[in-house]
């Protein structure tokens, strides 16, 4: 295999993967030989030759299949590899401890996904804020504001940007320690230091790290011990300078049972919420993923209409919509039939019939939050301005409506609020509906976009 060849096979990979990812994640690929069926490349680090050999390696294999030079596996060096490095003298009793080992915060982080990559990360006027501050704090060249507190309802991308910032700091920063994680495991891993007296080795990882990324926040309140050593945890990464990223399913405020200390740390930097997707956004990410197979099985299509009509039906979160579209895929793959809209009605009438009968209190707060443009923490958080009462009043009115939910059950989905305010806020809408006409037509399109 010459040189020559890999670059034949680059101009495949161009055209399926396009530009950025190509720019990305091929180019810095150094080809070096074939030998025994092995393609072998160097890579500038360990994390990006997995990334690549995950995300890429089927196409690459492909592409030396293409070009007359077939290969079994693919195989990833370091560039320039260090040798093993000396063995540290004895330690004086009076040295400092030792920074934990890069292996050390290896083993604490959580596997990424390898699809959770910015290019894969479709952007929208939903997310838009979001994405931009995600990207500004993986360019990791100095600190906008800490901590990044992403929040939102499940499947709306809250997870997808954290896995995106550490792989793009993980490939471009190899010398910064970043440490990714759910707020459970961080528990866990505290509840364990309390139990094997390894608090100190506790404190000394985290608050070594150059980057804290934690998951689902949310999940400390209420347990004292973790909180409290989260507290101190934070206080220490940001008198070092050092960036934190945290998610939730709501704004800091509005997570009960988290100290009001821990609530005020987490609003000082910036707090994005990802709000719920619109046709458009959902459109976006069914396009996108069709392209990718498209790209992986050349033989594969599917009708713009289907595309349409899912994003118009599947109004549920992505991971949804993108199981749906999968679902889809393997019903034309294996039967060999071209997926028309007939196909997609057929193969995801279980899909369709779930969605149009288990309406959830949750959808129609996203559904009321969009129609009226507000967000949905402000929905279910206390404030009583109009502008936010008003739809919040509105909501409450159609999961009576709509849902079989009780009106303690509605009421508590709301904030924790008592049967009585969505009693009040019923019977209040149903007084106006009769003289406003356009707080009528506005409950009117909301009933036909939930029922539809």
């Amino acid at each position: 295999m010459t040189h020559e060849a890999w670059g034949q096979v680059q101009e495949q990979l161009r055209r399926s993967v396009g530009q950025s990812s190509f720019k990305s994640w091929i180019e810095p690929l150094e080809f070096d030989r074939v030998s025994e069926g092995v393609a072998r490349f160097k890579v500038p680090t360990g994390f990006f030759g997995t990334w690549v050999s995950r995300h890429y390696g089927d196409l690459i294999v492909r592409g030396f299949a293409q070009s007359g030079s077939p290969v079994d596996r693919l195989d990833f060096a370091l560039v320039d590899a260090a040798p093993p490095a000396p063995k540290p003298s004895p330690a004086r009793s009076d040295a400092a401890p030792a920074r934990p080992r890069a292996e050390e915060h290896d083993n604490t982080s959580a596997p990424l996904d390898p699809s959770c990559t910015f290019d894969e990360f479709v952007v929208g006027k939903s997310n838009a804020l979001a994405h931009a501050a995600a990207r500004r704090v993986a360019s990791a060249t100095d600190i906008t504001f800490n901590p990044l507190f992403l929040y939102g309802s499940t499947g709306l991308g809250k997870t997808h940007l954290m896995h995106a910032i550490a792989w793009k700091l993980r490939t471009e920063r190899p010398d910064l320690r970043v440490v990714y994680l759910s707020a459970e495991k961080f528990m866990m891993r505290f509840v364990e230091a309390l139990r094997m007296n390894g608090t100190m080795k506790f404190k000394e990882l985290f608050r070594s790290v150059d980057i804290l990324m934690v998951d689902d926040i949310q999940f400390i309140a209420g347990k004292d011990s973790t909180q409290e050593e989260f507290f101190h945890t934070f206080n220490a990464l940001v008198d070092q300078r050092k960036q934190i990223v945290l998610s939730a399913d709501r704004a800091p405020g509005d997570i009960k049972k988290l100290e009001d200390r821990i609530a005020s740390r987490m609003q000082s930097g910036l707090v994005v919420d990802l709000l719920p997707t619109d046709y458009e956004l959902r459109l976006g990410i069914l396009q996108q993923k069709a392209e990718l197979y498209r790209s992986l099985a050349p033989g594969f299509s599917v009708q713009p209409d289907v595309l349409e009509f899912m994003a118009r039906r599947i109004s549920a979160d992505t991971r949804t919509l993108e199981g749906a579209l999968k679902k889809l895929i393997a019903h034309g793959g294996f039967l060999e039939r071209e997926i028309t809209l007939e196909v997609a009605q057929d193969c995801l009438s279980d899909t369709l019939r779930s969605s149009e009968k288990a309406l959830t209190i949750e959808e129609i707060q996203r559904a009321v939050s969009e129609h009226f443009a507000i967000r949905l923490s402000d929905m279910i958080g206390p404030k009583r301005l109009r502008a936010i009462a008003r739809p919040r009043q509105v909501a409450m009115y159609i999961c009576k409506d709509l849902t079989s939910r009780s009106l303690p059950e509605i009421g508590r989905r709301f904030g924790g609020r008592d049967h009585t305010t969505v009693i009040h806020a019923v019977k209040r809408i149903q007084e106006l509906m009769v003289g406003d006409r356009q707080l009528a037509e506005d409950i009117d399109i909301l009933r036909r976009r939930l029922q539809s």
